[in-house]
């Protein structure tokens, strides 16, 4: 536990083997900022575009006509080495807690082929009634699935 006179530990990069499922993604121009490097805000869509992108490929999630979905309640990144265009980042993607409604993913990003995360962070979906908005249980497929990832 960490007390006013005690830092808290610095966070550190993760190893690629700690995480279960890879998605690659392509940087592009625009993601540079004027200091040469992806923006910080550039590497939360890739949280979602791996995450998300997953489950729609392996048919737990329709984003179009699902009664269910997912809603960010929390977000961290934590950022390492710098990454850039042109270059191709691998996402690493696992599953860190399985609540009833909740899911806390954490991804790690890569520079393709290197052994440690030059970002990693998580996002906390509640998933709920796409009419009504109110928390309910992840649907079957969707926790079977997620399940392979802790």
């Amino acid at each position: 536990m960490n007390t006013p006179d005690s830092p808290a530990a610095k966070p550190q990069a993760d190893a690629r083997s700690s995480y279960k499922a890879f998605r690659p993604i392509s940087t592009r121009w625009m993601d540079n900022d004027v200091y040469g490097h992806v923006n910080n805000v550039v590497y939360y869509s890739w949280f979602d575009t791996a995450v998300n992108a997953t489950l729609i490929e392996q048919g737990v999630l329709d984003i179009h006509g699902g009664s269910t979905i997912g809603l960010a309640v929390e977000t961290q990144c934590f950022y390492f080495a710098p990454l850039a265009f042109p270059q191709t980042v691998d996402a690493g993607i696992r599953v860190a807690k399985l609540g009833t409604s909740s899911v806390r993913y954490e991804v790690g990003l890569f520079a393709q082929g290197a052994e440690l995360t030059a970002a990693r962070g998580h996002f906390v979906h509640v998933y709920v009634d796409r009419e009504t908005r109110r928390p309910v249980p992840l649907p079957g497929p969707l926790k079977a699935f997620l399940e392979t990832l802790t």
